[in-house]
């Protein structure tokens, strides 16, 4: 697999409290930022950079431990949605963007970049949203056996950092409609090489906040409640059915809180929409982006 001919980018680099936080900065004109989830990286998002960055300014960060940032000890870095939400602020600001911003969300990027937008709605002038969440889980919804077991048991630790057990299956099952092909599939799992570099993604499901005692759980709530003041903000919504987790539990309640949200809807692709569908995806997107100028 060569990551230069399928993430043909520059890398550049902000220094966070001594850790070094990987962010794509692609094209100009209005800045686009595209915030990802956990296990996956800034490489999900390639081909809308590719697509946008002749008219827009893609600004895509690879959170603390993710991707090509660093991947600091616990004592380092405190692996919590309010630090995400402090870093993409931070690399934002030194960027100077604090206006006009597009921001496209999945999976954890949902609460991160909501988080954001929940600090500043007035600098959010576009939502693109692909399968993810910025609320607690749906009433209707019990979390998947999987997630519980990674986040809450020992097990889980072992799977996942000892067998790299949630980046692997998530490249097979992230995606319903075609396999994805084999250096795909290593790219997405290459971050995550090791235990110690698995420690973002077991620390992103442990910090799933289920009850109000766990650590981010008021905060969460506070994101959900601000969703009101972006009811007004052009949203366009693309969202694979057979996602395991984000599903259409998850999709009625943006319905629900975006009622002003274009929604499309695919049936047979799953998490990973950008690989299920990006031939279908990237064109709405520019269209949507096009039509609220």
């Amino acid at each position: 697999m060569n990551l230069d001919t399928l993430f043909p980018f520059k890398r550049n680099y902000l220094d966070r409290n001594g850790q070094q936080y990987h962010y794509l900065n692609e094209g100009s004109g209005e800045p686009v930022v595209m915030v990802h989830g956990n296990p996956s990286w800034s490489f999900y998002y390639r081909n809308l950079v590719t697509a946008l960055s002749s008219r827009y300014q893609c600004i895509v960060p690879d959170h603390i431990g993710c991707g090509l940032s660093d991947k600091p000890g616990d004592k380092d870095y405190e692996y919590t949605l309010k630090s995400r939400i402090d870093d993409l602020e931070a690399l934002l600001e030194s960027l100077q963007i604090t206006e006009n911003i597009t921001l496209v969300v999945h999976d954890w990027g949902g609460m991160i970049g909501m988080g954001y937008a929940a600090r500043y709605p007035e600098r959010i002038k576009r939502l693109v949203v692909l399968n993810t969440g910025a609320f607690h889980l749906p009433k209707s919804k019990s979390l998947p056996v999987p997630l519980w077991i990674c986040r809450n048991m020992r097990l889980g630790t072992i799977l996942v950092r000892g067998f790299n057990a949630f980046s692997s299956i998530a490249s097979y099952v992230g995606v319903k409609r075609k396999p994805m092909p084999k250096d795909i599939r290593k790219a997405y799992v290459m971050p995550f090489n090791s235990w110690k570099n698995r420690i973002s993604t077991l620390r992103f499901v442990q910090d799933i906040p289920l009850f109000p005692n766990d650590k981010s759980y008021q905060l969460v709530s506070e994101i959900e409640k601000s969703l009101q003041n972006l009811q007004k903000v052009p949203t366009i919504i693309c969202w694979g059915l057979k996602d395991f987790v984000f599903d259409k539990h998850f999709l009625d309640v943006w319905k629900e809180k975006m009622p002003q949200a274009s929604v499309n809807e695919f049936a047979d692709c799953g998490h990973y929409i950008l690989e299920d569908a990006a031939e279908e995806v990237i064109p709405l997107v520019k269209t949507f982006m096009a039509d609220n100028p």
